[in-house]
C-alpha cells in the first residue's frame, strides 16, 4: 500500500466509506460524487497506480475484480451496467490506484465522454 494514496487510506480504514464488498484482495463502495444512480468503485486492495501497472501476477487478482463488480451490480439489481477503468490523467484518473467504476441505473450513451 502507499502511505498517502486516497484508496491505500480508505482500504487501511483511515477514510470512511460506503463499503458494499470487502475480501483480501478487494474492496467496493459507493462513490462520493456519483454519476448515475449505481455507481460503485471496486479496487484492488494492493496498491497498482493504473491499468500500465499490472502484471502477470496480477492477472488472478484483475479477473476477481471483474467478477466482484458482476455480483455487486447484481445484487443492486442491475443486469446492464458499464464497466469503466481510467489509464492516465489524460483519460480522467484522478485517484492513481487502480480501480473500476461500475455505472448503472439509467441509459448510457455511447460514445462516452
Amino acid at each position: 500500500m502507499s502511505e498517502n494514496c486516497l484508496f491505500c487510506k480508505i482500504t487501511r480504514g483511515e477514510i470512511p466509506c460506503d463499503k458494499l464488498y470487502e475480501d483480501e484482495d478487494v474492496l467496493a463502495f459507493r462513490d462520493i460524487a456519483p454519476q448515475a444512480p449505481m455507481h460503485v468503485l471496486i479496487i484492488p486492495k494492493k496498491h497498482l497506480t493504473g491499468p500500465e501497472a499490472v502484471g502477470a501476477e496480477d492477472e488472478r487478482l484483475i479477473g476477481k475484480l471483474m467478477r466482484v463488480a458482476n455480483e455487486i451490480a447484481g445484487k443492486q439489481g442491475q443486469t446492464h451496467y458499464r464497466l469503466v477503468c481510467n489509464n492516465g490523467a489524460g483519460a480522467g484518473q484522478s485517484v492513481f490506484h487502480l480501480h473500476m467504476h461500475i455505472l448503472g441505473g439509467r441509459p448510457l450513451n455511447w460514445p462516452p465522454g
